[in-house]
């Protein structure tokens, strides 16, 4: 797996709940490739619970939307909105939980809407929840005044353990 680089970072307005590192209250989600999925490991708190010690639904959306756009960022190169989103919880998530794994990828291109099949694994490797994600999807000039000229991937070569590790 490769670690995508943020396009957004160095901007000083970006704030993003889902990916800003700077957000001290968002979810600071990070981002790989693994082939054709694009892949975020990701450690609940307790503050993001709903009932006890369980991750709250709305920010079990929230990983999954965030993961979708980055999806479209890197497999589309360009960025686009959120126009529809099935979700279904299949099993409970703990905040209790070591890590996450959040993966996505593109299922279908129509047009300027892109699908992207989301999947949620708790750290034992049991699917908990999926979406599927409709993106309308942006020029490249449009996503060029949304300050996006393109989203890569670092060098380094990165193990699933690896990436564990990283976590906080």
């Amino acid at each position: 797996m490769k670690k995508l680089k943020n396009p957004w970072k160095k901007l000083p307005e970006y704030m993003c709940f889902g990916c800003s590192p700077n957000n001290h209250s968002g979810v600071q989600m990070t981002f790989y490739e693994d082939g054709n999925d694009i892949v975020s490991v990701w450690k609940p708190e307790s503050h993001f619970q709903g009932w006890h010690n369980t991750l709250h639904g709305g920010i079990q959306s929230l990983l999954m939307d965030e993961i979708a756009a980055w999806t479209v960022a890197r497999k589309l190169q360009t960025t686009g909105v959120t126009s529809k989103m099935e979700v279904r919880f299949r099993k409970a998530l703990y905040t209790t939980d070591k890590y996450i794994t959040i993966r996505a990828s593109v299922s279908e291109i129509k047009r300027n809407f892109a699908t992207v099949k989301v999947v949620i694994y708790n750290h034992t490797d049991e699917l908990c929840a999926s979406a599927d994600c409709t993106y309308f999807t942006f020029t490249k000039e449009k996503a060029a005044e949304m300050m996006f000229f393109g989203c890569d991937v670092e060098k380094k070569e990165l193990t699933i353990d690896e990436v564990i590790s990283e976590l906080k």
